[in-house]
């Protein structure tokens, strides 16, 4: 099962996650976690977050990138969340071998994020960060979705993003539980 945090503080102004949102909100197996339309007052249910967690087998991060990081909501969830002994430390393995795919936009294009760029950085660089949150609770990370200049490409290119994003996930559905069975069979097996 997947489950999707979607963190976007206006969902209303949001063409790219609005429409990669669209394309895969039907998906069987996919429990959606709106965080600013569950959580206005920020005032996150830590025990119902940590049940939708141990119930996925992968956990999408999908909003637009904030700051070279997550939007506000997202990382109090972040903080809230992923508890000592819950996600990492003593006892600490309910995330364990679960998957971690971070899917983001940018309002750069792919040039912006280079050396001669606006951010003088590949984007490649701002990536550790999100991905050792996800490594040191025990996640596997995934290559990140990643959508460059979301607000200015044209409507056909979206389309297809989209389509693109909503494979990805297939993909990795298909490709994940075929890797779970496979590990539960050999456990089984004497």
């Amino acid at each position: 099962m997947f489950l999707l945090i979607f963190a976007h503080p206006y969902p209303q102004r949001s063409r790219a996650n609005a429409r990669l949102l669209q394309a895969v909100r039907d998906l069987p197996d996919l429990e959606l976690c709106d965080l600013y339309s569950r959580y206005p007052d920020f005032d996150i249910d830590v025990a119902a977050e940590q049940a939708a967690l141990v119930e996925a087998d992968v956990v999408i991060w999908q909003h637009p990138l904030h700051w070279y990081s997550v939007p506000s909501l997202l990382k109090h969830w972040i903080d809230k969340v992923l508890l000592r002994g819950f996600a990492y430390g003593d006892g600490g393995t309910a995330l364990h071998d679960k998957g971690c795919l971070w899917v983001t936009t940018t309002g750069g294009d792919e040039h912006a994020f280079s050396e001669t760029g606006m951010h003088h950085r590949p984007f490649r660089e701002y990536v550790p960060v999100i991905e050792q949150t996800a490594r040191f609770c025990g996640m596997q990370w995934l290559e990140p979705f990643v959508v460059h200049a979301a607000h200015r490409i044209s409507g056909s290119e979206l389309d297809r993003t989209a389509e693109r994003y909503r494979q990805h996930l297939l993909d990795i559905r298909e490709s994940w539980v075929g890797a779970t069975a496979a590990k539960a069979d050999a456990e089984v097996s004497p």
